[in-house]
């Protein structure tokens, strides 16, 4: 076996953007496995880092050289492999071809059966790993991609990177392994922090890497993210249980953005904080990467958390510059949302005609006025009074509002948010104000709810209407596109609607298809809700099964056509409870229902001649009476574990029935009988579940 090396290969650049250098780390990792695998050159561990200036794969224990390579394979006999003048046979041809080898090197000798077969042999050189490791590393930078992001060129050729290529530290043990890319050639020096340690510095080899960089202000991800968080934890500390915002997302983006992370404070003036504290959190996430600092109460304060990649013997000159700059900001944010003051709520509503919300489904306004017919329906059927569905529909009216005031269009993320500002100013109703606020609501899953049935209503009017306008018009969401977000859309209003039963979808779907058909739209209104409700049905069964609801479950429940959330969900979860609990009689249910079902015949109804029967229909008779008495009864309670239970009672009368009676009977009326009777007790299941499907294997 051949000796092992550490294998460095440090790609030194510009700095590069944040997004794309986690992502080109994620393929940096893969693409040096993948070279060495298919290379065949072993090695172990595959670790990979990243800072601003620089892209690191170091590989441990890689081989000095590849394993040497016999190979004998064992083909047809060899009087199937030649014909009488000793010409290779097609047999014979095939296998060669198989092994990579001609037919003339094939071998001839007695096999482990004695019998004489034709055997290939094959030999593969063991190569160096010199010249294997500077291809791999030339082809890795060239095969990095940068979605989104133009690549740029430098020096005398025409190869690219997401920023011009500086240095290249590429080492195998000690020695350089040879790199050139874009008039760069690799050596042994790595290059320290900008600032703090300008210039080249001395990689021994892969092992002294780190404590090179550390040496000379750098610190790899994982070391960065721990200073950064013990940096904020001691001012949160400091300020007796402050919490300083850090969203993951702006959080690996700073991480990104230093190599000599220092945790700072920063304030800005007090007039701000009369500013709604979303714009001023978003300025300064968005725009200036600064963590806002909210007291132990939950209120925002004047101090923020600035992550310096300078000397820290300049932090002073560091805090003052960003003050200035956050000023500057905020400044902004403040006079956009003091203009927007300036004018109540309700006369931006006529500009929403200026803004399309879809080519063929007309501007933002015709929206609000579909949804101003939505919500009050959807108020009316969550129980709430006249006052209430006037909320609704007032805060459909104006939701969308917002959307035009100068505040919105330099912050887009908080739309609805100030909206909700906005409507309390101008002296609306609470309702009202926070149904705007949070109608955009769930934006994600597992997002918070609309805190209020008002703001429910208007987010489902709002959700729900543009997945019906994109099935009208025919552009449902593809698998590889749904640009209006249309499948996050249903899930929102299915996470809704669990919490208000007594809403029925149908009757939402018919409503919002009225509201376009009235503005003009042409469409054939029974085949669009029929895809629509099939959509919600499809999201309502990934849920279940996310919920851990076995898919023959989920199919047995979908049969009978229910789609609104809570009552789909429960009896799925009552039929999954019921058959976990009785696996046994649940399985020999489902095994006589689906033959049951097999043998009835529809067209002969289910009226019976009870004076034809023996005991055991008699007693099937009585117990599908019994059990259809008992389902409708535990159906209108909405008590689905009960109906469950109601046709678990019927296993023991039809296995007897079976057991006993001859359904076939050469007796046509008798026959005939016998079926209507497997009708009925088909019948009682109608409208809990097709308990056949759970006869199927999974």
């Amino acid at each position: 076996m051949a000796d092992t090396k550490d294998f460095l290969f440090e790609i030194g650049t510009e700095e590069m953007p944040s997004a794309p250098l986690i992502n080109a780390q994620k393929q940096l990792g893969k693409l040096v496995q993948k070279g060495l695998d298919e290379a065949g050159l072993a090695h172990g561990e595959v670790v990979c880092h990243s800072t601003p200036r620089r892209l690191v794969a170091y590989v441990h224990d890689v081989a000095t050289a590849t394993e040497e390579i016999n190979e004998v394979k064992q083909g047809p006999t060899a009087n199937i492999a030649f014909d009488a003048d000793g010409n290779p046979t097609k047999a014979a041809q095939g296998f060669a071809r198989k092994n990579g080898v001609d037919p003339s090197q094939l071998v001839r000798k007695v096999g482990a059966d004695g019998r004489e077969h034709v055997f290939a042999e094959s030999h593969t050189p063991s190569r160096p790993a010199m010249p294997i490791l500077t291809d791999l590393a030339q082809k890795t930078i060239a095969g990095l991609q940068w979605p989104n992001y133009r690549s740029q060129r430098w020096g005398s050729t025409h190869d690219s990177f997401v920023r011009p290529i500086r240095w290249i530290c590429s080492l195998l043990g000690e020695e350089v392994v040879p790199v050139k890319y874009a008039d760069v050639t690799s050596g042994n020096t790595t290059r320290g922090h900008r600032v703090l340690a300008p210039g080249e510095h001395l990689v021994k080899d892969p092992a002294s890497y780190e404590q090179v960089l550390q040496d000379a202000y750098v610190m790899l991800e994982q070391r960065r993210v721990e200073v950064i968080s013990a940096g904020i934890a001691e001012v949160e500390k400091a300020r007796g249980g402050a919490h300083v915002d850090t969203p993951k997302k702006v959080f690996d983006e700073v991480v990104n953005l230093c190599e000599w992370p220092t945790v700072l404070v920063g304030k800005f003036d007090e007039d701000f904080l009369a500013v709604p504290h979303e714009i001023i959190c978003e300025s300064m996430l968005t725009n200036q990467r600064y963590f806002p600092i909210y007291d132990a109460e939950g209120e925002l304060t004047r101090e923020f958390v600035v992550v310096s990649n300078a000397d820290p013997a300049v932090s002073e000159t560091v805090v003052d510059g960003n003050e200035r700059v956050v000023r500057a900001r905020l400044d902004d944010a403040k006079f956009f949302y003091e203009e927007d003051l300036k004018q109540p709520l309700e006369t931006y509503v006529p500009k929403l005609a200026e803004v399309t919300f879809q080519e063929k489904l007309g501007t933002v306004l015709q929206k609000t006025e579909r949804m101003e017919r939505i919500a009050p329906v959807v108020a009316a059927q969550a129980g709430l009074d006249d006052e209430g569905q006037s909320h609704a529909a007032r805060a459909a009216h104006l939701a969308k509002a917002d959307l035009v005031t100068q505040a919105v269009v330099e912050f887009t993320s908080q739309q609805g948010v100030m909206g909700g500002y906005y409507a309390h100013a101008c002296g609306e109703a609470a309702e009202v104000a926070d149904a705007i606020r949070d109608h955009y609501r769930p934006r994600f899953a597992g997002d918070d709810l609309p805190e209020g049935t008002v703001g429910k209503c208007v987010a489902i009017a709002d959700k729900l209407d543009t997945i019906c306008g994109l099935f009208a018009i025919n552009e449902p969401p593809t698998g590889s596109s749904d640009p209006f977000a249309v499948r996050r859309s249903a899930i929102g209003v299915i996470a809704m609607l669990r919490t208000l039963p007594q809403v029925h979808v149908c009757d939402l779907i018919h409503t919002a298809l009225d509201a376009y058909a009235a503005q003009g739209l042409e469409f054939d209104a029974e085949d669009v809700a029929g895809k629509v409700a099939g959509f919600i049905a499809g999201r309502l069964q990934s849920i279940a099964r996310d919920e851990g609801i076995a898919p023959d479950t989920i199919e047995a429940v979908s049969a009978v056509g229910v789609i609104d959330p809570d009552e789909f969900l429960q009896r799925a979860h009552a039929l999954e409870d019921a058959r976990n609990d009785q696996k046994e009689l649940f399985e020999d249910l489902a095994t006589a229902y689906a033959r049951a079902a097999h043998l009835a015949d529809s067209k002969l109804g289910t009226e019976v001649d009870e004076s034809t029967m023996g005991e055991a229909e008699k007693a099937l008779l009585a117990a599908c009476h019994e059990g259809d008495a008992n389902v409708k009864k535990a159906l209108a309670k909405g008590d689905y574990p009960a109906a469950c239970a109601a046709l678990a009672a019927l296993r023991a009368p039809i296995d007897r029935f079976f057991d006993d009676v001859l359904v076939m009977d050469e007796d046509t009326m008798v026959r005939e009988n016998r079926l209507r009777l497997l009708n009925l007790f088909t019948s009682v299941f109608e409208d809990v579940a097709n308990i056949g499907a759970l006869s199927k294997k999974k």
